[in-house]
């Protein structure tokens, strides 16, 4: 196996258990996949049936672009997860790690009319970053691709009507923690509105100007890496399985 490849799997595998952790996982169901290097448009994918808390380098599941499983495995693919994946993998070069949750916050918000407002502190860091996609049922039909991937368009961020939260990053890190924003501003709002009272307004001027924020936060550096690392470090305590 290539180092590059195992790399990511490893990379991946902890990606699994620290969205766990964080109380990400929904049984069986959603997905995190990472696309390899190389002319052969691969990708990495859990294995349907585990837990995230089971997967592990070594079973990570490598699919085409087309989703057919293109390695010896006793594991099968999410027919919903090959869906989405190809369709946003082939049509987007520029994203290399996609993730899909289904957390309550973020099908909550997933569920109102007017989706995430841009009034608390981790929502106003994402204003002009997300793209909303309708409920079309389970998304195991071909022929919702290219409505998924026109609605997401360039942006990276895109809330599942009804459904859920997606992410997307250059890399694995960045994927990671812009599920991580996205997900705290959903339980802010969703913890907010149970107050029944009015909220804040975050005033124009502010949002225009978060981009720029965001980079002196960051030092310029790539986003979510220092972050990652550091949840890494905590799940290598806790069981650094995923290596296997």
């Amino acid at each position: 196996m290539p180092p590059t490849e195992q790399q990511l799997r490893v990379k991946l595998a902890a990606c699994y258990r620290i969205f766990d952790y964080m109380g990400w996982s929904e049984m069986i169901y959603n997905h995190i996949t990472v696309k390899l290097p190389g002319d052969n448009e691969h990708f990495l994918i859990n294995p349907y049936g585990l837990h995230y808390s089971e997967v592990k380098a070594s079973n990570l599941v490598k699919v085409d672009i087309e989703g057919k499983i293109v390695e010896d495995t006793p594991y099968a693919v999410n027919p919903a997860g090959i869906i989405i994946h190809t369709a946003i993998h082939a049509a987007r070069p520029d994203v290399q790690c996609i993730a899909h949750t289904h957390t309550t916050d973020g099908m909550a918000v997933a569920c109102t009319q007017e989706g995430l407002r841009h009034d608390n502190f981790y929502s106003a860091l994402l204003h002009n970053r997300i793209a909303y996609h309708d409920f079309e049922g389970i998304t195991v039909m071909d022929d919702e691709k290219p409505r998924l991937v026109n609605n997401l368009g360039d942006k990276n961020i895109l809330i599942l009507r009804n459904h859920g939260l997606l992410t997307c990053g250059h890399c694995i890190p960045e994927a990671f923690q812009s599920m991580w924003g996205l997900q705290r501003a959903c339980e802010v709002q969703v913890a907010t509105d149970s107050t029944g009272r009015a909220n804040i307004p975050v005033g124009a001027e502010i949002l225009a100007k978060t981009e720029q924020l965001m980079t002196l936060q960051t030092m310029g550096g790539p986003a979510g890496g220092l972050e990652f690392d550091a949840l890494t470090r905590l799940i290598e305590k806790i069981d650094p399985s995923y290596k296997d």
